[in-house]
């Protein structure tokens, strides 16, 4: 069953310390518009979006901190962001945009959301789980930090696949399904959302897979060079931001295909403050694992494609019929232990 849908990455490019959020929403709000002239219908915005990625830096004030964070539960309300959901509603474009979070509790969650134009709410919400870096900034001062899990807590929200009404035309809906009829592949599109660090985890993209998911979503800001972190070979900052975007290419592509699903990807790059290089490569992947359409450089862009969801039915009834195939029984050390733990010498 054909299930065509517009969809995008909108990939930004350089957001420096000192940036107005409110500047760098006008930024979203052109991308947005320019989707509306290939009548997009979902755009993916990256990670943080809307503020330089502030978890490179060590903050000793609360309060400055607290400025790269937006406050409360409803995201759609901040005075600063607002005008992007006015927007989208008014184009009726449904979006996923990344933030930094700040609940009434005071936790500091990685997050996202999606966006239903039709609905003209958020209808799903995503915090980031697997968080990267460490706690202590690195000794080295000409180290470039990665301290979200000092700014930030796991997420506590799950991997939890969703539909997104008013996307596909025909879709079918539960009061439309006969008894015994079957719905698989015919209803609205099933998403999943995750950030950035997630999508080197195979176990993110398979929890989705096993709801159904069609179409995986993800935002990311990822360093091209970034040594001290990786404990990489030496290497030069060129070869180091090749490397960074062939892995960054390679877990798209492979786990689109091991998951029979489409995905897209929104890079939030360029050259911050002159000196912190972050990679390109917004893309979006079919479930054969190829490149439907790519980022051509490291500044604001729309990335956008056609793509048919009814491409998902042939990895998810033949090669990874996961109901078929699966042997459950023989995976559960990968729920029993967290980390590796090598096998005794002889």
């Amino acid at each position: 069953m054909s299930r065509k849908i517009r969809v995008a990455a909108a990939q930004i490019g350089a957001v420096h310390k000192t940036a107005i959020k409110s500047e760098t929403v006008k930024r979203l709000i052109t991308l947005l518009q320019e989707a509306a002239t290939h009548r997009i219908q979902l755009v993916v915005f990256p990670e943080a979006t809307i503020t330089t990625f502030f978890p490179r830096h060590f903050f000793t004030s609360q309060e400055e901190l607290d400025t790269y964070f937006e406050h409360g539960a409803d995201i759609s309300q901040s005075p600063d962001v607002k005008p992007l959901f006015t927007e989208a509603e008014k184009l009726g474009i449904d979006f996923v945009l990344g933030y930094a979070e700040r609940t009434r509790e005071g936790v500091g969650y990685n997050t996202c959301v999606y966006y239903s134009a039709s609905s003209r709410k958020v209808i799903s919400k995503y915090r980031k789980i697997h968080l990267p870096g460490t706690v202590e900034p690195f000794a080295d001062p000409e180290a470039v930090n990665q301290l979200e899990k000092r700014y930030f807590t796991p997420g506590d929200l799950g991997f939890r696949a969703f539909r997104a009404p008013g996307l596909v035309s025909d879709a079918v809906k539960k009061a439309d399904v006969k008894e015994g009829e079957t719905t698989v592949g015919k209803g609205d599109p099933i998403l999943g959302m995750m950030i950035c660090n997630d999508r080197r985890w195979p176990e993110a993209w398979r929890t989705y897979a096993l709801q159904g998911a069609e179409l995986l979503v993800f935002g990311y800001n990822t360093g091209g060079n970034m040594a001290h972190l990786w404990g990489s070979k030496p290497m030069s900052p060129e070869a180091a931001q090749k490397e960074a975007l062939f892995h960054s290419r390679l877990v798209q592509q492979a786990n689109s295909y091991m998951n029979a699903c489409f995905s897209i990807s929104a890079a939030r790059c360029g050259l911050d403050d002159g000196k912190y290089d972050l990679i390109g490569g917004s893309s979006i992947c079919s479930p054969e694992g190829n490149v439907v359409a790519e980022a051509e450089g490291t500044g604001d862009e729309l990335v956008w494609a056609e793509v048919d969801l009814g491409e998902c039915r042939q990895g998810k009834e033949k090669t990874f019929d996961f109901g078929r195939h699966r042997r459950v029984e023989a995976y559960g050390l990968i729920v029993e232990r967290t980390g590796a733990e090598e096998v005794e010498l002889l």
